[in-house]
């Protein structure tokens, strides 16, 4: 059993916790105080370079979590990261159609990205900690996270994840009324001083409207990880790396996101999975003779998750393939 704050004991759990946040705080001063001290525009090198380390670290923190916790512990994080990080992916379109439609300079994304990542933090925490007390006091709960995701998976195949328009999202309507702006960017500040009064920049309206599509990311992705793993350490770390380097993956992946073959198809597949896990998990011991519960071993998850995203690449590849070879004439 993996020790949490609840089964290892208040010093153990807490230690674990403090160590981890200590870390997760050295990273972010040092990407905002060292690395990005000065907003400039990031090339793909340096993209490339950031995504290899926060790659690298992850897949170390998950050694760790192996060490420390097991093979287990360390199959259910890699797989809540990888889950996560996938369906990060898809986030990213939405990232794009919101720079695109607020003309954010090149610039000032990191700035707006690396403040949105720390509201993330703190809101994906809550989602988590929530997700795991319904479970745990309503256990029916299963059945309806799950019917949440595969009426998302069914969405996102059937739209593609092209239907984001800005102008009409909640958050966006919501800033404008309740934020006192100023209609420009003021050198990547959220804040402006102006006849004695306070007033935030367009740059903060962009901020709020990414934190506010995070929500609605979360209630796909937190019970996604959830139907994975119930501990709070490994799905709230795993969710955390996948996060942090997030910032990297968006501007390493700008401007190829759509080549990307099959992805909207791999993730809708991995969404319906999950969601029906969940709902299995549920269903199981209700309908099995003996209500023997229902387990899974996390290396097949994470071995199904890999598939589903490499067979759908796969035959969207092939498909592209065979259209190419069928426009010219000579297949």
């Amino acid at each position: 059993m993996i020790p949490t704050l609840a089964a290892a004991g208040a010093g153990a759990g807490f230690n674990y916790w403090l160590e981890f946040f200590g870390l997760v705080a050295v990273l972010l001063a040092f990407d905002l105080f060292v690395a990005h001290r000065k907003a400039h525009v990031i090339p793909f090198r340096e993209a490339l370079g950031w995504s290899v380390f926060w790659i690298a670290l992850a897949l170390g923190f998950n050694g760790w979590i192996w060490w420390e916790f097991g093979d287990r512990a360390a199959s259910e994080f890699f797989t809540a990261y990888l889950t996560e990080k996938a369906l990060s992916v898809d986030n990213l379109f939405v990232f794009v159609v919101l720079f695109n439609f607020f003309k954010v300079p090149p610039q000032y994304q990191h700035r707006v990205l690396f403040y949105g990542i720390l509201g993330a933090l703190v809101m994906r925490g809550v989602f988590i900690v929530l997700g795991i007390e319904i479970l745990e006091a309503f256990q029916w709960t299963s059945v309806a996270f799950g019917l949440v995701l595969l009426f998302t998976a069914w969405k996102l195949l059937k739209s593609g994840g092209a239907e984001f328009e800005p102008e009409k999202s909640f958050f966006y309507k919501v800033g404008r009324r309740i934020l006192p702006l100023v209609p420009r960017y003021e050198e990547g500040r959220f804040l402006v001083r102006e006849g004695g009064r306070t007033y935030g920049t367009t740059l903060l309206l962009v901020l709020f409207v990414v934190e506010g599509t995070d929500v609605m990311f979360a209630v796909d992705s937190v019970p996604a990880c959830l139907a994975i793993s119930r501990d709070l350490f490994i799905v709230y770390t795993s969710n955390v790396f996948a996060i942090l380097g997030l910032r990297a993956l968006f501007f390493l992946l700008h401007g190829v996101l759509e080549s990307i073959p099959g992805l909207q198809a791999g993730l809708s597949l991995v969404l319906a999975f999950v969601g029906l896990k969940m709902m299995a998990i549920y269903a199981w011991p209700r309908l099995h003779p003996s209500g023997e519960e229902l387990h899974m071993d996390p290396r097949v998850s994470m071995l199904v998750i890999v598939g589903l995203l490499v067979v759908s690449w796969a035959a969207a590849s092939l498909m592209r393939r065979a259209e190419k070879r069928k426009e010219r004439g000579d297949g």
